[in-house]
């Protein structure tokens, strides 16, 4: 799938085994940006020993509103091979991280399931999140069950023309639902173990945008009606302009208070209980 490259809905189809770079700004080497525990995700993710997050370069999506833009967009990192890829999950594990947290993960799938066989092989005992934003190919997907117990994905938006303006694909609303199916088809709904630890199933990140440009009540009543009323929901409050906001003039201000609570009375009026 890399060669020539499908591994995503842009459908590239450039040869990245040859070192050509897709829309992802990647070629046939794995980029890592950064690793190490995280303490600012999902409570569930985090527990006392944190979330082993790896950031890999480059993103399929490109959001112009993107808070990682140095590492989505700038693409900044080190060249690794898988076999370093390995021993970079067995010390978060061996430092008393709770999870591998893979971000941005989507266009190095097929570099992260070497990685996960191999690790699991030499011991690898805790889960796998995949921490992407949701602009997913349902066959990339289904080559991951059995490799992946957390799926993580953002529902940015529901709405196609939001979605072209913002992130140039106007196909997001279509491919993220048949991707959040997909994800929860493989690992239901986010269970947690004795210590409030995620063990598997599905967590969705869902960023409140200003003006309503994130479509949130649709969004909610998507994962009422067509995932489950279980799904955990993380509803964000974090906006802020960054990165080529300041080019929409519907992004050009933080997120209101009155805009955030709408959110979550949102979901709550949608049936989901879980998160916010």
């Amino acid at each position: 799938m890399l060669s020539p490259c499908t591994l995503c809905p842009r459908e590239c189809g450039v040869d990245r085994r040859a070192g050509e770079e897709g829309f992802c700004g990647m070629g046939s080497e794995l980029v890592v940006a950064s690793h190490g525990p995280h303490f600012g995700e999902e409570r569930e993710l985090v527990g006392v020993g944190g979330s082993g997050t790896i950031f890999f370069a480059g993103c399929n999506l490109g959001c112009v509103f993107c808070q990682n833009d140095s590492i989505s967009h700038g693409r900044s990192g080190r060249r690794v091979a898988v076999d370093r890829l390995v021993e970079i999950m067995l010390s978060l594990e061996a430092g008393g991280c709770h999870n591998i947290n893979c971000v941005t993960p989507t266009h190095f799938t097929p570099h992260i399931m070497a990685a996960i066989s191999a690790a699991r092989g030499e011991g690898l005992s805790v889960p796998i999140v995949y921490n992407c934003g949701g602009y997913e190919s349902v066959e990339t997907l289904a080559l991951l069950d059995g490799f992946v117990e957390i799926y993580m994905p953002d529902l940015k938006f529901v709405d196609p023309a939001a979605a072209e303006t913002l992130t140039g694909a106007r196909d997001y609303p279509e491919r993220v639902r048949a991707a959040l199916r997909e994800m929860h088809r493989q690992v239901g709904d986010l269970n947690v173990d004795g210590e409030g630890l995620a063990a598997g199933g599905l967590i969705v990140r869902h960023l409140v945008l200003p003006r309503n440009l994130a479509g949130t009540a649709d969004a909610m009543r998507f994962l009422a009606d067509e995932i489950s009323t279980g799904t955990y929901v993380n509803v964000m409050n974090q906006y802020r302009p960054c990165h080529r906001a300041d080019e929409i003039s519907s992004l050009d201000r933080p997120l209101r208070r009155r805009e955030y609570a709408d959110a979550v009375d949102a979901a709550r009026e949608a049936g989901l209980s879980r998160g916010f």
